[in-house]
């Protein structure tokens, strides 16, 4: 009887398959066309998504409906208010950071504003930090007023706002070895020495 049972208690493996048209569906039967394919762990999620499976019901479900991200800059007071309140509240959060001069042209094309600490709840955005304002909007979302993360829980290291781009010197060099132009051509039976 333990033999037959064995099998079933395995975890079964989950496929992440992306068909030819985009569309995402997750299936535990491996993918028979040539759409691709990933095996996510047991868990249920790619390594990279957010651990809200784990997490108590109630702030799953405002997780999922109104995920929160923390927009902070270096040495900001306010910043380091804000992201206190978050982690008091035990509020799971992703928080992009703007240090360079790409991460503030981002963040004025992504939000309209250049200053800092900026908290976006689902598609509420809150400028500035104020205690009073942040908590009456994360509890208008639906979550909790103490901390209900499960032990051992991390947020997501901070991350830019703007990608990474190539440093500038990589486009000077390939400038350098690149050709310089050919000499023009010599104009025939011009006594003028008029060029066009």
């Amino acid at each position: 009887m333990l033999a037959l049972a064995a099998p079933s208690l395995q975890a079964q493996a989950i496929y992440r398959i992306v068909g030819p048209d985009g569309r995402v569906t997750f299936s535990d039967q491996p993918p028979t066309s040539t759409g691709k394919a990933t095996a996510l762990p047991p868990s249920g999620r790619s390594a990279g998504a957010p651990a809200s499976g784990s997490l108590p019901l109630e702030l799953r479900q405002a997780v999922n409906k109104f995920p929160v991200t923390l927009y902070t800059g270096d040495n900001c007071e306010p910043c380091n208010s804000g992201r206190s309140l978050l982690a008091s509240r035990g509020i799971p959060f992703s928080e992009r950071t703007v240090t360079t001069t790409q991460d503030v042209e981002a963040l004025q094309k992504f939000l309209g504003q250049n200053s800092v600490p900026v908290l976006t709840i689902g598609g509420q955005r809150l400028s500035g930090f104020m205690s009073s304002d942040w908590s009456q909007y994360l509890d208008a979302a639906g979550y909790p007023k103490s901390s209900q993360l499960p032990s051992g829980y991390r947020n997501p290291p901070p991350s830019p706002l703007a990608p990474l781009s190539k440093p500038p010197e990589a486009s000077a060099e390939a400038a350098q070895q690149a050709a310089p132009p050919p000499p023009p051509a010599p104009i025939p039976d011009n006594p003028a020495g008029i060029r066009f």
